[in-house]
C-alpha cells in the first residue's frame, strides 16, 4: 500500500493560512466620510444594535474604533432621549 504523501505546491503553506482568512469589513461611517455621529438619525443608528438591543461589538460591524466610540455615545444618547429601546420589545405568541 502507497504511503499517502502531500504534494508540495507553490505557496503550500501561504494558501493554508489565507483559506481560513476572511475578508476585512470597511467602516461605513469611514466609507461615507462623516465628520460626526448625529444620535438623531436612528434609523442608522438600528444598524448597530443587536436583537436584544445591544450594541454591536466592532468585529462584527466593522467600524473603527474611533467611530465605535463615537457610536456608543451616539446610541446611548438616543436611548436617552427615548429614540431607541434599552430592552428588546416583548412579543406575546
Amino acid at each position: 500500500m502507497p504511503a499517502y504523501t502531500r504534494e508540495k505546491t507553490k505557496g503550500g503553506k501561504r494558501d493554508d493560512y489565507y483559506r481560513d482568512r476572511r475578508r476585512r469589513k470597511v467602516c461605513a461611517f469611514c466609507a461615507d466620510k462623516t465628520v460626526s455621529i448625529d444620535y438623531k438619525e436612528v434609523n442608522r443608528l438600528r444598524r448597530y444594535l443587536s436583537e436584544r438591543a445591544k450594541i454591536e461589538p466592532r468585529r462584527k460591524t466593522g467600524t473603527c474604533a474611533n467611530h465605535q466610540r463615537q457610536l456608543a455615545v451616539a446610541l446611548k444618547r438616543a436611548r436617552v432621549v427615548a429614540l431607541l429601546p434599552y430592552a428588546p420589545q416583548h412579543l406575546r405568541p
